[in-house]
This record gives structure tokens, C-alpha cells and sequence, in this order.
């Protein structure tokens, strides 16, 4: 029988809240912190102690609850702090300084993983496939750089969950490209990215580990509806709007009928890829199959949603790990990395 834990569950709220806060009206809305919500209910399933704590934009409720109530670990749900969501990584610095015990992605994981050109630089050294790329930082030249092809997407440098991508994002002009670049620089005052893009399937896959690496089924992205020879990416609202989904009939599901070879090949890629950044817990891996079979890294995310409908979930699930199983190994991992540091 797995031990009674003390679990601080941290996550993002998006109005400051005092501690002791139940967060029952926000749970209790479908559309509302779901997440955190299937977390504390597996906790609690699990047998656990669980204490709750939104955080905006003042992390002294942390460290008087630290003071007061010390975990044996934090639950890290922190992806965004004070509306920014390149400050995850600070969030986590922060638990290290604290040395406290916590789940998911270190700082330096979440540095790595979430600047898309540094990841992809360090895929080019282990060989791993990636497409050709271009970094555009503000204040700096624009224009197409002769190792480009068009067309090519256009995304922030530093930025998650599709935020900044449309199917505008696909250029396949001078004019076009530069013209996106410039409204990331000015709109979203954001460095750019500029990757050739990768014709082929939308696949997701997850991985979990310290020592023991599990790569679990792939998931695809089904572009049902799209007209036929246009460019498919996963934008923004192809993941979170449900209207747009619908309308293109747009879904997310397991991968089926994978032709030969496909799945030993990126079982492999993402081995290599989750060594690759030294990561030791869990991770998504964006990825592109070409029709030849060759599977390419679109992106990392080091902090992917956990949810019981997201992508991790549906995968370990299809893998035989119940919800509540995951949420454990989550734990465990946590408490090992902690462990190995010592």
C-alpha cells in the first residue's frame, strides 16, 4: 500500500485568493479549473492529504503555507504566474530554493523545452530530426533566410498551447512571412519563430520516467474537415475552441492504423528526444510522421495538461494505467528526483 502523502496542490487561479480557499464553486463549473479538479479528486481517491492553493500574482500565501503546513510534496500546476506564462519556470525555481519535493518539469526543463529553438538545436546535436528553423528577435532584421522553404509557420519563440498560431501562421510568401513575424514582434511583443513546414500526421506522445522511460500510445490530431491540400496545423482554436472544432471536424483521438515500423520508430525518437533534454518525469512530444515514416519533433512541452480528457490522461489509459494510477506515478517520480538529488 503506497504511503499516506501530505500533497500541496499549486496551480494557477486567476484572482488571488486567501489561503484556505476551497475553490468548490470554481470545481464545481465544467468549464472551470477542470483539471485541477480531476487532480484532487484522484489525490484524495488515492488516499492522500490534500491541501489546495491558488496562486495569482503573490507567492507569500506559499511560503506562510509552507511555514505552517509543510508537505512531503507540492502537486505543480503552475504553468502561468501574474497572466505570464514564461514565468512557469520561475515558479519552479522557486520550489527548488524551497527544497520541497515537487511534480513535473525542473526550472531548467521548462527553460529548455519552452524556447523552441533551443530545444530544436539540442534535437540537431543528438540527430534527431527536426524541422529547418529560423530565430527572429525583435529589433532585428526580417526577412527569409536562404535555408528556408516556403511554406513555413510562423509561431512565438516562447509561448505554449498554441497561443499566437493560426492558420494565418502558414506563409508561403516574402511578404506574408514577414508580415507575421512583425505582428508577433509588435502585437505580442514576443521573439518569432520560422519553421519549414512538415507535411504529415499530427501525432502526441506522451512520456513519463526517472530511470524507467515509458513511452505511451501516440494520440493524432484528425483534421476531418479541412479542404484537401491545405496546410494542417494545430492552432489555437483547432485545440480550444469547440465551435471551431466542430465546424472542420477537428478531433483528438488515439492513432490507428499505423503502417509498419511507425510505432518502433517513434518509441525510439522519443526516447532519444526525452534523453536528449535530461528530463525526468513527464513530457509531450509534438510530432510530425512523414508519408515515408520519418517522425520529426515539432515541440517539447515540459507542462502539459493532465486533465482526465487531455492527451496524457486518454494515452496512459489506453496504455492500462487508470487515471488515478498516473497521478501516483506523477507523485512518485517527483519524490525520486528529489531523492536522487540529495
Amino acid at each position: 500500500m503506497k504511503k499516506k502523502l501530505k500533497v500541496l496542490m499549486l496551480f494557477y487561479s486567476p484572482y488571488q485568493k486567501p489561503r484556505g480557499y476551497d475553490y468548490k464553486e470554481e470545481f464545481a463549473d465544467p468549464d472551470n479549473m477542470y483539471t485541477e479538479k480531476d487532480v484532487q479528486q484522484a489525490l484524495l481517491s488515492l488516499g492522500h492529504e490534500v491541501s489546495l492553493l491558488g496562486i495569482f500574482n503573490d507567492i507569500t500565501p506559499l511560503f506562510e503555507e509552507i511555514k505552517e503546513n509543510r508537505p512531503d510534496i507540492i502537486f505543480n500546476m503552475m504553468e502561468v504566474f501574474n497572466d505570464q506564462t514564461q514565468l512557469e519556470k520561475n515558479m519552479a525555481a522557486v520550489l527548488e530554493i524551497l527544497d520541497i519535493p515537487y511534480t513535473g518539469a525542473s526550472s531548467g526543463n521548462m527553460f529548455v523545452c519552452n524556447n523552441k529553438a533551443l530545444s530544436k538545436k539540442i534535437f540537431t546535436f543528438h540527430h534527431i530530426k527536426v524541422s529547418h528553423f529560423h530565430t527572429y528577435y525583435r529589433g532585428k532584421r526580417v526577412g527569409v533566410v536562404a535555408k528556408l522553404k516556403l511554406p513555413a509557420v510562423i509561431k512565438p519563440l516562447c509561448e505554449e498551447a498554441s497561443r499566437g498560431i493560426s492558420q494565418a501562421s502558414i506563409v508561403d510568401n516574402t511578404e506574408a512571412f514577414v508580415e507575421r513575424i512583425k505582428f508577433i514582434h509588435e502585437s505580442m511583443q514576443m521573439d518569432a519563430i520560422a519553421e519549414e513546414y512538415i507535411e504529415g500526421r499530427e501525432l502526441y506522445a506522451g512520456v513519463l520516467g526517472h530511470k524507467q522511460i515509458m513511452v505511451l500510445p501516440p494520440r493524432e490530431m484528425i483534421f476531418g474537415n479541412m479542404p484537401e491540400g491545405e496546410p494542417r496545423i494545430a492552432t489555437y482554436k483547432a485545440k480550444w475552441d469547440d465551435a471551431y472544432r466542430k465546424k472542420w471536424g477537428i478531433k483528438s483521438t488515439a492513432a490507428a492504423q499505423l503502417p509498419e515500423g511507425w510505432q518502433k520508430n517513434i518509441d525510439d525518437v522519443c526516447r532519444r528526444a526525452y534523453r536528449a533534454l535530461d528530463l525526468d518525469s513527464y513530457v509531450r512530444f509534438d510530432i510530425r510522421v512523414t508519408p515515408a515514416g520519418e517522425v520529426y519533433i515539432i515541440e517539447p512541452n515540459a507542462n502539459p495538461c493532465i486533465a482526465k480528457i487531455d492527451e496524457m490522461a486518454q494515452a496512459a489509459l489506453k496504455a492500462g494505467i487508470s487515471y488515478e494510477d498516473l497521478i501516483q506515478k506523477i507523485l512518485d517520480l517527483g519524490l525520486m528526483r528529489h531523492a536522487t538529488l540529495k
